[in-house]
């Protein structure tokens, strides 16, 4: 049974005549006529009753219209999402970001697609540092990654969304608290809260180097996963911390934000995806991203 057969079959069981049923599916009577009897062949019942002034359904046939009818609409809504998953208006993207970095530009970016593109899903990966998206991207893990550059990653191609500062978050009531700025070397006895070493946070890199270009080498006394707690553990008094401008939405009790003195230390935020990853949602998310997630004006991206 081809879906030609169903179709001239319905076409035949509407119109109830085989000429006019010919005509709606742009043929000649004759062929029509033949598909009709093929199925009757094959599903081996009688499905009209013929005489030269009229055509009507047999039992078997009123039987197999409804059914028939759904199968081509199945078939039609299938095309249908095929077609539209061709052109990225459904499919799967899986992303991997780092809460409070993203905090902004995530829900812009979902919201976005899911306004645009109601049947695209997008699968989030949270607690994946940037190194850890990086690497994940370029291993296909991922589709697509919240980084930082420098990315060295060969096949893999980014997009600048955000640049970030470095700043110092420190107990209220520590004594650096009082000024406006703070130059990094007064903070060479300050014990640190970080993220994990060689866990693939950026931020934690950035930190190490700031501290490093200032002349010490950080105390890390405590570190913990995310910057919400790394922040929580700062307001506690546990010790100082560098993080980023990004993160400043995270208000406790007992926590203050300073700028750093000096020639301000920027990390540029971007979008990661491999150059090689053909999915069609996939394009479809980085051309909505275009618009939610723009590249600051001024910069340029590197592949």
């Amino acid at each position: 049974m081809e879906l030609r057969h169903l179709t001239a079959f319905i076409a035949v069981a509407e119109e109830l005549h085989f000429g006019r049923a010919a005509k709606r599916l742009q043929m000649a009577q004759p062929p029509l006529s033949q598909q009709i009897r093929q199925l009757e062949r094959e599903l081996g019942v009688q499905l009209f009753e013929r005489n030269t002034r009229s055509v009507r359904l047999t039992n078997a046939g009123e039987s197999l219209l409804e059914p028939a009818r759904t199968v081509l609409e199945d078939v039609d809504t299938a095309v249908r999402a095929a077609k539209a998953a061709g052109r990225g208006e459904y499919g799967r993207v899986t992303v991997g970001f780092a809460g409070a970095s993203s905090h902004e530009s995530l829900p812009l970016l979902t919201r976005a697609v899911r306004a645009a593109h109601p049947g695209l899903e997008l699968v989030m990966r949270g607690q994946t540092y940037a190194n850890v998206a990086l690497a994940k991207v370029a291993d296909g893990s991922l589709d697509l990654g919240f980084v930082r550059l420098p990315v060295n990653q060969p096949g893999v191609r980014t997009r600048v969304i955000e640049v970030e500062e470095l700043i110092c978050a420190l107990p209220t009531d520590h004594p650096l608290a009082r000024q406006e700025r703070i130059r990094i070397e007064q903070l060479a006895d300050e014990p640190f809260v970080s993220f994990p070493a060689n866990a693939g946070s950026t931020l934690r890199d950035a930190l190490v180097k700031a501290c490093v270009s200032a002349g010490f080498n950080p105390r890390v006394v405590q570190e913990a996963p995310d910057s919400y707690t790394i922040l929580a553990l700062v307001a506690a008094g546990v010790g100082v911390t560098l993080t980023l401008t990004s993160c400043q939405h995270i208000q406790q009790t007992g926590l203050v934000y300073r700028p750093l003195a000096g020639d301000p230390i920027r990390m540029h935020a971007a979008l990661a995806w491999r150059a090689d990853n053909t999915s069609a949602a996939l394009r479809t998310v980085l051309e909505i991203a275009e618009e939610a997630l723009p590249t600051p004006t001024g910069l340029k991206n590197a592949d």
